[in-house]
């Protein structure tokens, strides 16, 4: 009777998972029929925006790449065409390798929520929403005739003219001899680095705390900060350009920053 009387007092285990089949992969074909029909009926009902065949000998103006990759469009304004048609996508691919390597919170494995990946999520934010986004939606609707801004309420006119006043920051700082402009723009850019990684690593040990950096790793911690900070580098170079007409930061026969 003891023994029976144990055995009544164990608690019950509830086991809260469940199979894939046939639960999951029911609920996710019954998600891809709806989404087909839906894609379906719109795309019967709603023509597609196209244009008249293509005409080598009359270019449209403007002339955009489709949207997935009017983002890099949008950062040929701000930068040489080598840093962000090659430097800063090549850096978007190495960074969501590296994403492995320096991530070392073990919990949320598996599941991603705002809670235990609260900083990872926000980062992805900033990084996809608020800049990647941002350079298609200003590619998309903000950028007319000769690749030049209007706001939504403004008519394209295809005759707007705009100065030519960009600049590059040495010479708009009154530096006019060549070698000394290299020399001050390769300040600025390595200065920029310097404090941004200080900061991020006064920012890192507020947040976290210096037990997380030791685990962390010099390593690791070098990676993060040299990619967050080129990230921020975007927004920072839209600034000066729009604000300041500031063309290039670092001028060289070679390479241009």
């Amino acid at each position: 009777m003891a023994e029976v009387a144990q055995e009544k007092k164990k608690p019950v285990q509830i086991d809260d998972k469940i199979h894939t089949w046939p639960h999951l992969v029911r609920n996710e074909f019954l998600v891809a029929i709806f989404v087909t029909v839906v894609l379906v009926i719109w795309s019967v009902g709603i023509d597609a925006p196209l244009e008249e065949p293509a005409n080598p000998t009359r270019t449209p103006n403007p002339s955009k790449a489709p949207w997935y990759f009017l983002g890099l469009q949008e950062m040929l304004v701000y930068f040489d065409p080598w840093h962000a048609g090659v430097v800063l996508p090549t850096l978007i691919i190495v960074g969501l390798m590296m994403i492995p390597f320096i991530d070392i919170n073990p919990n949320g494995n598996g599941y991603y929520t705002f809670k235990e990946r609260k900083y990872e999520i926000l980062t992805f934010f900033l990084g996809f929403h608020v800049l990647w986004v941002s350079m298609i939606i200003i590619g998309t609707f903000f950028r007319g005739p000769g690749w030049n801004l209007f706001w939504p309420w403004q008519h394209w006119d295809p005759h707007k003219v705009v100065a030519l006043t960009n600049v590059d920051l040495p010479y708009l700082l009154g530096f006019r001899d060549y070698r000394w402009s290299a020399v001050f723009g390769l300040f600025c850019v390595l200065a920029y680095f310097v404090v941004g990684i200080g900061l991020f690593h006064a920012w890192v040990i507020r947040v976290k705390g210096k037990e997380f950096m030791q685990r962390w790793g010099p390593v690791r911690f070098a990676i993060t900060a040299f990619l967050f900070i080129t990230m921020l580098s975007l927004p920072v170079k839209m600034f000066l350009r729009l604000a300041f007409n500031v063309k290039y930061i670092l001028v060289t026969p070679w390479i241009n920053i």
